[in-house]
């Protein structure tokens, strides 16, 4: 079966089509940056794009993804500039927030956040934690992560506005 990821294709074994994507990713592809959670689709550090759109990768099963563009934290940044050298603005952002602690659940905190503000470039306080409410925290960071979101949405705007 071949799959588009990041604008590449890559070539996994038909095998067992049930199979979560989040394991083919990360096992398969050696996509690593996708991070397992809850394996139920609860926590959000599996999300990925799936034609745009956020999804947890640890309850689609493989056989849902033939022939759909997948993007995950490994091609964000190329995916929003050409440019090597610059990271997705919700990347940077994180990191002049210093966002991260242990790290485990920002892939797909940053997976969510790019997805939603693509879709509402100029969000208000409260639709910042309502998109970003069912992604899960284990060490708390939710007023950096929501000051990183809102900093990212005024460059994304600024971006957008100029350009």
């Amino acid at each position: 079966m071949k799959l588009l990821i990041n604008n590449r294709e890559y070539q996994v074994e038909d095998g067992d089509l049930s199979r979560p994507l989040v394991w083919v990713l990360r096992d398969e592809l050696g996509l690593t940056g996708t991070k397992y959670g809850c394996g139920m689709g609860i926590c959000g550090s599996c999300t990925i794009h799936l034609d745009g759109q956020a999804v947890r990768s640890c309850v689609i099963p493989l056989s849902f993804v033939e022939g759909k563009e997948i993007t995950t934290i490994e091609g964000l940044a190329e995916k929003y500039s050409p440019d090597p050298s610059l990271l997705h603005p919700v990347q940077q952002s994180f990191l002049d927030h210093q966002v991260p602690q242990c790290g485990w659940c920002m892939p797909g905190q940053m997976m969510t956040a790019a997805a939603f503000l693509e879709k509402n470039p100029q969000p208000t306080e409260e639709e910042i934690v309502s998109a970003m409410g069912n992604n899960y925290c284990r060490c708390g960071t939710y007023v950096r992560i929501k000051a990183a979101v809102s900093d990212a949405s005024k460059q994304i705007s600024m971006e957008t506005s100029n350009g």
